[in-house]
């Protein structure tokens, strides 16, 4: 048998068959290893490996199949220590070298590197598999595997070095499907889907949209879109042109990664089309700094454990000039007549800039400029006007987000384009057409422009969000709209995947929630600003959260989602999301007779809510409360308290019951 592993084709330092493996010596093996690791070799590294090989080697005699060291998980940033195929199964194993206990931390690792096969990994969606946990200085070891969950993942077994054997064994009598193609496994594609936040870590650390987005035939690939969006990019450069451009897409289907994926690929100084991120999503843009911030402190000391740590601080002044607020970026246009050092800008949630009125108010009152007549899309884009060589403006539209007064959704941009910029070049996305874009007249006006361009590529048409079913927003659509068959076609759909439950009672929500999160999955508690009446549950939406702490702390942290005790509203989740969601229903929207009645508590009773604008965002907020799960949600329905004039039952009941009546299961 050669001691040359096989040829790697596999996204792994070291890949062979469990027979070479066992036939290598340590040093083809580490060199092997070593020549693929571009972070290079430093002495922890090398040590842990030397502990692992002789007891890969002792658990492995006798096993036919193919071994994988430092398996790439690209959407986590890291690789897995190993990872066995034989027969049906799969062992993904972690080692904590001379670790005498097992940790939360290390189990929730374990679980984690489980979970990102079983759902990214094409060749491993219906494999049983069995994350192994080995601490080498332990002196104990499970001695049997806990029972699978419904997707065939295993809770992870932790052991000592001596006690993985007896339960690869195990785990292998257990397997009795389809033996895998062991060899063609490493090869299968990845297909992950990123929460926002890993998202923005990895494309900021230089990874591309393709390596951490979804290439399924169903979904419109980020890839094609972003391209897109560079092509315009780079046409507009070349002829000293300015454009802007209508990115549209359903809920959670990539719209800010598209953004972000552009913003990274001209983040250089040096780079002559230098781009910057822009969003007047205040939650938003701290939790993205703030996630970067942290991951880029921890990716120094990983890469460079001997340099000089640069202060978080200098990371951060690194981070905000890539990501910033665009009522700060606004301001910047207001203070210098000059143009702005950006080519390209990306407007985030586009829909939400201020109209008119919104801002002409607030001109007045806060900037001392009481003959301010523009819109903020207007201003914006004659700000980017001021250059005089060429400009490129990019839209991120979402349908039926509005969700607070003076948002002028997409139309004022149309509207400033035609009536101010009419030599710029426009191109949109055919879906712009759809009624819950608010385009409006102001499409049709512009319609005629000698400049339009219709690009089916610059529309993003299935949720990457909830990538267990993509279909959760036209459920959440049809639902909404009060269109009964066509939600119990969609949740038929959905049911199978996408975990959906309905309770009317809180405790066992939080339960629910706790019972599916597996690993570092997050959850917490949503519910609607209006929602004043949820206080008796111990859920006051008037005690706003801190984004920051809620988004990214650990569960030990009380302000962190975990704790299921604060809840986030519409306005601090929108553009982010979880794994699993507390949907907290109270009575300001409320179905009756077939149809939704808005109401608002003031004072020490509801009213009803009579402007359309405002049922409209109140429709919409729950719309966006609902669309932030990537893998399930609860949604609780108070039962109501016939002692209290503010929660009659009769405000919940029909709300209930239109739900169950939808197929939603009841807990």
């Amino acid at each position: 048998m050669p001691e040359q592993p096989t040829t790697l084709l596999a996204p792994a330092y070291y890949h062979a068959s469990v027979a070479e493996f066992l036939s290598a010596t340590d040093h083809v093996v580490m060199g092997q290893m070593a020549t693929n690791n571009q972070f290079g070799l430093d002495p922890e590294q090398k040590n842990a490996w030397i502990a692992q090989l002789p007891i890969l080697r002792k658990a492995l005699k006798g096993i036919t199949g193919m071994v994988y060291l430092e398996f790439d998980v690209p959407r986590l940033g890291s690789r897995i220590d190993a990872v066995l195929i034989a027969g049906a199964a799969i062992f993904p194993i972690e080692f904590k070298v001379g670790e005498t206990k097992f940790v939360r931390e290390h189990h929730n690792q374990a679980w984690d590197y489980a979970l990102d096969l079983k759902n990214f990994h094409k060749a491993s969606h219906s494999a049983p598999i069995f994350p192994m946990l080995v601490a080498t200085g332990a002196t104990r070891s499970e001695s049997a595997w806990l029972p699978p969950h419904d997707d065939g993942v295993y809770p992870p077994a932790r052991m000592n070095a001596d006690g993985m054997r007896t339960l690869i064994d195990q785990g292998l009598a257990m397997a009795t499907g389809t033996s895998l193609d062991s060899g063609a496994w490493g090869n299968s594609s990845y297909q992950p889907t990123p929460t926002i936040i890993e998202a923005a870590q990895s494309l900021y650390a230089r990874h591309s949209v393709d390596a951490i987005s979804r290439h399924d035939a169903g979904a419109r690939n980020l890839g094609v879109t972003s391209a897109c969006v560079e092509g315009v990019v780079e046409d507009a450069a070349c002829r000293g042109r300015k454009a802007i451009v209508f990115v549209t897409g359903v809920p959670g289907a990539g719209k800010t990664l598209v953004g972000l994926n552009v913003a990274t690929r001209k983040q250089g100084a040096d780079d002559s089309a230098h781009a910057v991120f822009l969003s007047g999503n205040g939650p938003l843009v701290a939790v993205l700094r703030e996630a970067l911030a942290r991951d880029e402190v921890a990716r120094q000391k990983r890469t460079k454990p001997r340099a000089e740590r640069e202060r978080k601080g200098v990371i951060m002044n690194s981070v905000k000039a890539f990501i910033q607020n665009v009522h700060h970026f606004r301001d910047a246009g207001l203070r210098d007549a000059g143009a702005p050092d950006d080519h390209v800008v990306i407007f985030d949630e586009a829909q939400r800039a201020w109209n008119l009125e919104q801002t002409r108010n607030f001109m007045k009152r806060k900037r001392q400029r009481p003959n301010f007549n523009q819109s903020e899309p207007e201003f914006l884009l004659s700000y980017m006007d001021r250059r005089d060589d060429w400009a490129v403006v990019i839209c991120l539209v979402g349908g039926g987000q509005e969700i607070n007064t003076g948002e002028a959704g997409i139309s004022a941009w149309l509207d400033a384009v035609r009536e101010h910029f009419p030599s710029w070049d426009v191109y949109v996305s055919p879906a712009l057409t759809d009624a819950e874009y608010a385009a409006g007249h102001a499409l049709d006006a512009v319609a005629q422009c000698k400049n339009l361009k219709k690009t089916p590529d610059l529309h993003l048409a299935v949720s990457m969000r909830s990538f267990r079913a993509g279909n959760v927003s036209s459920f959440v659509k049809a639902a909404l709209d009060c269109d009964g068959g066509s939600a119990m076609s969609q949740l038929r759909l959905l049911s199978a995947k996408y975990p959906l439950a309905l309770t009317r009672d809180l405790t066992t929500a939080k339960r629910w929630v706790r019972s599916h999160a597996r690993g570092t999955e997050r959850y917490g508690l949503v519910a609607s600003s209006a929602a004043k009446r949820l206080k008796p549950h111990a859920i006051d939406v008037r005690v706003e959260i801190d984004p920051i702490h809620w988004f990214l702390n650990e569960p030990n942290d009380t302000r962190s989602s975990f704790y299921l005790e604060d809840a986030a509203t519409e306005f601090q989740i929108q553009g982010l999301e979880l794994d699993w969601i507390c949907m907290t229903w109270d009575a300001d929207l409320r179905y009756e007779h077939g149809a939704w009645k808005h109401f608002e508590f003031r004072g020490d009773r509801w009213t009803t809510m009579r402007q359309p604008i405002r049922q409209k965002y109140l429709l919409n907020a729950y719309r966006v409360l609902l669309t932030r799960a990537r893998q399930g949600m609860v949604i609780f329905v108070p039962p109501g308290d016939s002692e209290d004039h503010t929660r009659e039952p009769a405000f919940y009941d029909g709300t209930f019951q239109y739900l169950l009546g939808l197929g939603i299961d009841q807990i």
